[in-house]
């Protein structure tokens, strides 16, 4: 009998200080700068629901103002909290606590997703590729953002001999306990395996330095960086793709229920403050407005 294959393993940000410790008055200004100069390039000038994998505390939701929508998706339900906090709880922002590798959704329920500062986290592209593709609609966005593996700095570290691993190969390279640099033609395939065609290519944060940092202002260093998105030049240390699903599919974006049971697929009813599902009858958690399908209520 063939062994199941093993989970992914999972990047968890829970009770981290993220927010505070990585990103607010953290001299990050030029890179939060620059990688908005990005979005705002790519995004489609409206849409009807987005799906904002790895939403963390919600730094960059209020860029998707053309969805009447978004789901923020994190597997962190305290970053859920911070962002909840911040932007409110009317019906145009949902928010969910789920693995990525295993979305709690119906099929083709969103017309465009993001993944920014998410897949340098995981460990099987493919598998969160697949899920990615089966929750959007025929033709749908998809704004994915990768460490690049053959930034500059690598290059020349490669050159003179002080990193041994080749950023020229397409394998991606685990330099720190999941995190990874991907060859921006791997991510190309992984996304064509997955049923998307790969659009627009944007470096990012070129002038990712500290001596820079602490010299130039952040929004002078933006400019500059804004310009050299424009270039192509495939070298910086982060690399948005701007890519499309398929035609074929479903199409489901007036769906009732956005739902599903991440373990079997199920349709989930809510009753009070649980998401039971219909078919295998497991009760998943609401918590505080915050959809909470990490364990089922049974497994706490």
């Amino acid at each position: 009998m063939t062994k199941p294959e093993p989970a992914p393993r999972i990047c968890d940000y829970e009770g981290s200080d993220y927010r505070t410790e990585f990103w607010e008055n953290k001299g990050r200004d030029y890179e939060d700068r620059a990688e908005r100069i990005a979005l705002r390039r790519l995004l489609p000038k409206q849409g009807k629901r987005l799906l904002e994998i790895g939403a963390g505390f919600g730094r960059l939701t209020e860029e998707y103002h053309a969805y009447e929508q978004v789901v923020l998706l994190d597997y962190s339900l305290s970053q859920l909290q911070y962002a909840q906090d911040r932007l409110g709880r009317s019906g145009r922002y949902i928010y969910v606590a789920a693995d990525a590798y295993k979305l709690p959704f119906q099929p083709g329920v969103f017309d465009g997703a993001t993944m920014i500062r998410v897949i340098h986290h995981m460990a099987s592209v493919r598998t969160v590729l697949a899920q990615v593709r089966r929750v959007l609609s025929p033709e749908a966005v998809f704004i994915l953002e990768h460490a690049n593996k053959r930034n500059l700095k690598a290059l020349v570290r490669y050159s003179t001999k002080k990193q041994n691993w080749n950023p020229n190969t397409l394998e991606p390279v685990e330099f720190v306990e999941l995190n990874f640099d991907f060859h921006p033609e791997y991510i190309r395939q992984e996304l064509q395996a997955a049923d998307f065609s790969v659009g627009r290519r944007m470096p990012v944060s070129f002038f990712r330095l500290n001596s820079l940092k602490q010299r130039i202002g952040a929004s002078v260093l933006a400019g500059m960086d804004g310009l050299m998105q424009m270039t192509g030049a495939l070298y910086a240390p982060s690399v948005f793709v701007k890519a499309a699903a398929g035609k074929h599919g479903v199409a489901n974006l007036n769906a009732a229920s956005i739902f599903a049971c991440p373990d079997c697929g199920g349709s989930l009813e809510r009753s009070g403050e649980e998401m039971i599902c219909h078919r295998d009858h497991r009760r998943w958690a609401v918590r505080d407005g915050i959809y909470d399908f990490k364990a089922p209520i049974e497994d706490e």
